[in-house]
């Protein structure tokens, strides 16, 4: 058999023997770190909870007004986005314009290039027209004419010019 220890033997077993005695220092233990803790925040001013409301209050404000903010961004930077789709389109347009003038000129100048070419073909035959008359004139004599008394004799520049005005 288990012999059993005498009471008197064991500082635990002595309080083995009184459970309200132990539990009545456990709770003056309670209440006096209770007691303690609430004089020491009285005393400092500061209450852990509070703070923690506050700031999780001023932290929602932070994000609610950031939120804002990035909505007045988009919203911004949106109309800005629309202004610069409808000036690319107005450059686009505008381009557009240019280019058909542009074709438009490029046609003028070859039709005009060709007008040239035709005139400068003309001029060059009325030249060699005009060099083989005066070559073929000095092989026919021309009659010779007579002068009126009234008439003043002409200069060989003045006759010349007559001659050419006459030709031309």
């Amino acid at each position: 058999m288990i012999e059993l220890a005498p009471r008197s033997a064991s500082p635990v077993a002595r309080f083995g023997g009184q459970p309200i005695a132990i539990a009545a220092a456990a709770l003056v233990i309670v209440v006096v770190g209770v007691t303690f803790i609430t004089l020491w925040r009285a005393y400092t001013g500061s209450a852990p909870e509070t703070e923690r409301v506050v700031a999780t209050r001023q932290l929602q404000a932070r994000a609610a007004q950031a939120s804002e903010q990035l909505v007045e961004k988009t919203k911004g930077l949106e109309a800005t986005q629309q202004e610069s789709i409808d000036q690319l389109q107005m450059v686009q347009d505008q381009l557009l314009t240019v280019r058909r003038l542009l074709a438009a000129q490029q046609t003028d100048t070859r039709k005009l290039s060709e007008q040239v070419g035709t005139l400068t073909e003309a001029i060059d035959g009325l030249r060699q027209s005009f060099a083989s008359a005066q070559a073929a004139e000095p092989a026919a004599a021309p009659a010779p004419r007579t002068r009126s008394a009234k008439a003043k004799p002409r200069s060989n520049r003045s006759a010349n010019r007559s001659r050419a005005k006459a030709r031309g």
